[in-house]
């Protein structure tokens, strides 16, 4: 595990500056045109609805509504493209996908629009990604990420404002806590060292470990005590008569001091 994962590419920047400008152009052909996009949000159960699915993000109501939901899209989908650019495409898709099928299967009769739900898919990916993986600078960013948007979570609960979608919120923190268990980051998983950390590892088979008991007390392994006896006997042990002899050589005896 390095840092090296970390690169800065057009894409950090690009991708939210394109997502969040094709909002305000959509929202500008609406008021520019007189259209009216709120019945292409999602409308619970109902077979028109569906369209919302794949719509309601890109539908705002108002300019105040539009701009709320612009500032955390730039920063949270910029994090989402630095510390995860293998992942982020297919959770921003899948995140608005599953975020409308669950708001048109618990939404209230009306119409669901905006891309707030989608923020909520972001927060809770990144939050919940950063804590599985245990890298210290990912759960550092879960960390930021719930410092600054933690007040978002009473907004999952009903009758806390009856102007906002409730489910939406709900169904977009769902989708992202679901995302960051379906999504790996094998390349922030920490490399295997030591023959204990892998997944097959057999304490029993270990001849340090058997050298211990089940309570950790010390004790001399009858198994370990006689493969080393017989490695010793192999190593020290000949069927070869050998012979030593001594030459003393006279030059270099030592002389007494005059």
């Amino acid at each position: 595990m390095n840092d090296n994962q970390f690169k800065f590419t057009n894409a950090v920047v690009g991708v939210p500056l394109f997502f969040v400008l094709f909002l305000w152009f959509i929202y500008w052909m609406e008021i520019r045109f007189g259209f009216d996009f709120d019945r292409n949000g999602i409308y619970p159960r109902t077979f028109s609805g569906l369209q919302g699915v794949v719509f309601s993000p890109f539908i705002h109501s108002d300019l105040n509504h539009l701009y709320n939901n612009s500032m955390p899209l730039l920063v949270l989908l910029a994090a989402l493209q630095f510390f995860y650019a293998k992942q982020s495409y297919a959770v921003i898709g899948y995140g608005i996908l599953f975020s409308g099928i669950l708001t048109w299967l618990i939404g209230r009769s009306n119409y669901h629009i905006g891309a707030s739900g989608l923020i909520y898919v972001l927060v809770a990916f990144i939050f919940f990604k950063g804590i599985l993986t245990r890298y210290y600078r990912l759960v550092a960013l879960s960390l930021a990420v719930i410092i600054i948007y933690g007040g978002m979570l009473w907004y999952v609960f009903p009758k806390v404002d009856d102007t906002i979608s409730w489910e939406g919120h709900l169904a977009g923190l769902i989708s992202g806590f679901v995302l960051s268990f379906v999504y790996k980051t094998p390349e922030y998983k920490k490399p295997v060292k030591y023959d204990w950390e892998q997944p097959d590892y057999d304490s029993t088979d270990d001849k340090f470990m058997q050298r211990f008991d089940e309570n950790g007390n010390f004790v001399n392994s009858p198994v370990v005590e006689e493969e080393e006896a017989g490695l010793m006997s192999g190593y020290f042990t000949s069927n070869v008569a050998v012979d030593y002899e001594i030459v003393v050589n006279k030059k270099n005896e030592s002389k007494p001091e005059s």
